[in-house]
Parts: structure tokens; C-alpha cells; sequence
């Protein structure tokens, strides 16, 4: 088959792996693969070095943004339908809201031209998260529900990266007569599963002034509203001080990270929460694998591949319980934690900071656990098997 995929941006993110990790498999099964995207802007990283020598053709359009912007949207809808036109696929495959949007709206709208009849392709659109959510101001939930409700008409299957994201969806009204499926946000398995010599785990830790004793709850998310770093620290006041051996170590940048440096310099915790910056997803598996205990707040999240790569290591996993967390963590592989209750997160990361069998046996479970569930080829059977479903229509 023809496959062209539509996300918005290429940036360090679980959305763009689960993307990139769908478009390689496909080319190695047999299929004609392309990938559209706008330009990576900001300061979370890019995964471009991952396009090249990947058997698909990348193709960027500059005018694709994350904000909205309706010069540049018509534009860079324009430009995706005069693509699509020129492929002619059977499927297209959209990710993320605005790419969501104007992918399967120039798929959908695709035109005659003189020379050939062109056929509608079949649309498929991926749910990693939704753009609506509690935190933010309601009319603006009121005006993506209305959106997204448009383009699910023109939506021939929805998959969900988790079951919570397909409750949340129908809950809001979105394609209540289409069909939906979950595949589990793959990861790319082997370098975390293959365990990484003390001598290099111990480097690691010494380049951020970690002992070789110390406890290390590691958090991997970007610096950046909704994902819950300030949360850690607040409740690093308490366990710092009943802890001597306790560190936090952020992997990740954003806008946020001057802030929350200086927060913990004012708490006196300069010295006991570290901050790696931007790491390259080759070293994701290193800095769980050099911590203890795998610490994620986010507020909002369809699945953090965090926690799964987490489990992967072997490391347990403490999660708000959020969307699809639930889905991963439990109580035989982590601790889930009410939103916000930064007392319950407290109690819990003591629980494991003090019991070193405890977090082996959660994290024994917990790579078990997940192994198939979000391994490539298992993700990748589902999608394939729903384009196989939809062409035969």
C-alpha cells in the first residue's frame, strides 16, 4: 500500500517515536511509506537524524506550526493536498491536533486533476492525547471539541495510543459512529531491556555529582506546564530532609527549566535535584537505568511512554493517575497517585525510597508486564491490520 503519515512536528516526543517506529516497520514490510511535517522549532529536541536512511521519504512544510495561525494553516493545507494529490495513497495517517486537522482534511478534499482520477484515500487518525482538557479555559475546550467532532466525520478509523483516550473522545461526542481501536504506544525495546554495565551506570550518576548509594527518582518529561515537576518538588521538602541518600534527577528541557532551577535553589535543593537538560533518546535507557525509582506527574498525558520504558529497565513506576496510567502501572508494578495530592506522593516514594526489595520485585513485574504490550511489532500488527480492514471497504 501507499501510506503517507501527517504529524505536526518532529520534536523528542512519544507521539514523534510512535510515528517513526510505525513508518520503519512499514517500509520493511513491503510498503511505500512517506511522512509529512512541519519544521521542529523549540527547545525539546528533534528526531530528523531518525528520517534519513529510514527507507520512507520525509517531507517538510514549513508552514505546519503547532499555534494556531490561519495564514499559515491554509497554506500548509494547500501544500499537504497538492502532496497527497502528487502520491496518491491509499492510506493517510494522521497524528496530533493540528496535523489531525489539516491532514485529513486535504485528504479528504483531494481533487480531479486533468491527467487523472484521483480516489479518496482511506483516513486514519491516532489519539496520543487530546487536544481538550480540564486545565485549560473552556471555551477554547468547547471550540477543539468542535473541531475534532468536524474532522472525525471525515475519519475512516481512530486508534487510541490507550483505552482512557477513546473514553475521553466518545465522552466528548467525536466520532461516536466510527470505528476505534488501542495500540500501545511501542517502544523501541532492546536498549532498554539489555542491562548497562555498573561502570557506565556509576559515570552517569558521577556526572551529575550522584553517589554511588544514593537513591535516584528520576522524572524523563519535558520542562514544561502540566508535567508536574513542581510537584516532585515540593515533595522533595519533605523527603530530602528524611532522606540524606535521596536525589532527583529531571531528564529533559523546556521553558520552564530556569524556573524550576532556581525553585529548587530557593528550597535549599540545588545540590539534591539535578538537571540533565536535553539527552538524545540513545541515553533514555541510561539515566533509568543509572535511578531507582521512576517518578511521573504529569497532569495530562494519553500514555506517558515514560512508564513502560521505566518497566522496561526494570525500575517501578509512581504516576498521577491520569488518562492511560492506569492502563500500565498498578499496584504489582508501581504506585499511582491522585493528581495533585502531594502528601499521597510523598508517602509513596518513601514506601519504595526505603524498600530496595520492593522496587525489585515491582520492577520484575513490571518488565514482564509490558514487554509485548508495547513492543514495535505488536503496535505495528494493529495499525497494519486496520489498513487491511479499511481498503477492502
Amino acid at each position: 500500500m501507499k501510506i503517507v503519515h501527517i504529524i505536526t512536528r518532529l520534536i523528542l516526543g512519544g507521539a514523534q517515536e510512535n510515528t517513526l517506529i510505525t513508518c520503519r516497520l512499514l517500509i520493511q514490510r513491503g510498503h511505500e511509506v512517506w511522512l509529512i511535517t512541519g519544521p521542529a522549532s523549540g527547545p525539546e529536541g528533534e528526531l530528523f537524524e531518525q528520517t534519513k536512511q529510514a527507507g520512507y521519504k520525509t517531507i517538510v512544510v514549513d508552514e505546519m506550526i503547532r499555534a494556531i495561525n490561519p495564514l499559515k494553516d491554509f497554506i500548509a493545507y494547500r501544500k499537504i493536498r497538492k502532496i497527497l494529490n502528487e502520491i496518491q495513497p491509499d492510506i493517510v495517517h494522521t497524528h496530533s491536533a493540528k496535523a489531525g486537522i489539516l491532514g485529513r482534511y486535504a485528504a479528504y478534499n483531494l481533487t480531479t486533476n486533468s491527467k487523472s482520477e484521483i480516489r479518496n484515500p482511506k483516513i486514519v487518525h491516532s489519539i496520543h492525547g487530546l487536544s481538550f482538557h480540564p486545565y485549560q479555559n473552556n471555551w477554547l475546550n468547547r471550540f477543539y471539541i468542535a473541531i475534532e467532532k468536524a474532522a472525525a466525520k471525515k475519519t475512516d478509523y481512530f486508534i487510541s495510543v490507550a483505552d482512557a483516550m477513546t473514553e475521553q473522545a466518545k465522552a466528548a461526542g467525536i466520532g461516536l459512529d466510527k470505528p476505534y481501536i488501542t495500540a500501545y504506544s511501542a517502544v523501541d525495546e532492546e536498549a532498554f531491556l539489555s542491562p548497562i554495565p555498573e561502570e557506565k551506570r556509576l559515570e552517569f550518576r558521577a556526572k551529575y555529582g550522584i553517589g554511588k548509594d544514593a537513591v535516584v527518582l528520576v522524572t524523563v518529561a519535558r520542562l514544561f506546564m502540566l508535567k508536574g515537576h513542581d510537584y516532585i518538588i515540593e515533595s522533595a521538602k519533605t523527603l530530602s530532609k528524611r532522606y540524606r541518600n535521596v536525589m532527583w534527577l529531571f531528564v529533559g528541557d523546556g521553558n520552564l527549566a530556569d524556573k524550576y532551577k532556581q525553585q529548587a535553589s530557593d528550597l535549599g535543593l540545588a545540590e539534591r535535584i539535578k538537571f540533565t537538560g536535553l539527552l538524545p533518546p540513545s541515553q533514555i535507557p541510561l539515566a533509568i537505568q543509572s535511578s531507582d525509582i521512576l517518578v511521573h506527574c504529569s497532569l495530562r498525558e494519553g500514555l506517558a511512554r515514560t512508564l513502560p520504558q521505566a518497566m522496561l529497565c526494570g525500575r517501578p513506576a509512581v504516576s498521577f493517575d491520569v488518562d492511560g496510567a492506569k492502563e500500565v502501572v498498578s499496584e504489582k508494578t508501581g504506585r499511582l497517585v491522585e493528581p495533585k495530592n502531594i502528601e499521597q506522593l510523598t508517602r509513596v516514594c518513601a514506601e519504595l525510597i526505603e524498600d530496595e526489595n520492593l522496587r525489585k520485585r515491582l520492577g520484575e513485574n513490571g518488565r514482564e508486564s509490558v514487554k509485548r504490550k508495547f513492543a514495535p511489532e505488536t503496535m505495528v500488527d494493529t495499525i497494519e491490520d486496520v489498513y487491511q480492514k479499511i481498503v477492502k471497504e
